[in-house]
């Protein structure tokens, strides 16, 4: 039996693991996880020990940053 995955883009996710971020967004996946560490980061979603972007939170905070 196979299982059909289906891929969504990145740009249509309403959350992306640390690697799509990364690759999202151009900052690297360790200075992503050091942000998203910060007690009360507006991007951050946990799901148990899994860490999850908010893509539109995520686009929101960089558009307000000067450098990060």
């Amino acid at each position: 039996m196979t299982e059909n995955k289906i891929i969504i883009p990145i740009w249509e996710k309403s959350n992306l693991t640390v690697e799509e971020a990364a690759a999202y967004c151009g900052i690297g996946s360790k200075k992503l996880r050091e942000m998203s560490d910060a007690e009360f980061c507006p991007f951050v979603l946990w799901n148990g020990s899994k860490r999850l972007i908010k893509r539109k939170k995520l686009d929101e905070y960089l558009e307000n940053m000067y450098s990060v």
